[in-house]
């Protein structure tokens, strides 16, 4: 690798572009997204610039319901982002199909449509929690790059199904973990 190729890499994780993409919602995520620009929170001031375009982006936010009708738009989108890219699903709608999960339209979470890299629970999110997800993206992007460790896969909240499993020292129980016996 080169020393363009270094710099090119390294600019992307300092200033990475953002583009959002609304699968249909109550806008109640969208606002937090927009609010994350404004002057109180300014992620711009980190380097972080929200993009139209999906080919010029380098993570892409989720928000609202997947369905069958915007699915398509949805892999589109993901599709024109250059490589490496990360996505995070914000809010619970985007997540699980909130309170639409199990209806016959929905999809039941980006993650059935394209590859999630971090999950933003909340209805809605926090700003704060969607700046964390944004950051926690770009280590994502970071180790796509072969720039940084691999970070810790995400799961989806409550996912327990699909958890790693526990070391072995942390399966067995101590014996300052056991109940004490009465003695009677």
């Amino acid at each position: 690798m080169g020393f363009v190729d270094k710099m090119i890499k390294r600019s992307r994780l300092k200033s990475p572009w953002i583009v959002h993409f609304d699968c249909g919602s109550c806008n109640g995520c969208d606002i937090e997204v927009l609010a994350c620009l404004t002057p109180l929170y300014d992620v711009e001031r980190f380097g972080v610039v929200n993009t139209g375009n999906p080919k010029h982006a380098d993570v892409l936010l989720v928000t609202g319901t997947v369905n069958h009708r915007n699915r398509h738009v949805l892999q589109q989108i993901y599709e024109q982002m250059p490589e490496p890219k990360a996505v995070v699903s914000i809010g619970a709608c985007n997540l699980s199909g909130g309170v639409f999960k199990d209806t016959y339209n929905v999809l039941n979470g980006a993650h059935t449509v394209i590859p999630v890299d971090v999950f933003v629970p909340g209805c809605p999110p926090k700003p704060e929690a969607i700046i964390d997800g944004v950051v926690q993206a770009l280590g994502v992007l970071q180790a796509k790059m072969g720039m940084g460790p691999t970070p810790e896969p995400t799961r989806m909240p409550g996912d327990e199904d699909n958890a790693p499993p526990a070391p072995a020292e942390a399966a067995a129980p101590k014996a300052e973990d056991q109940p004490l016996q009465n003695a009677g």
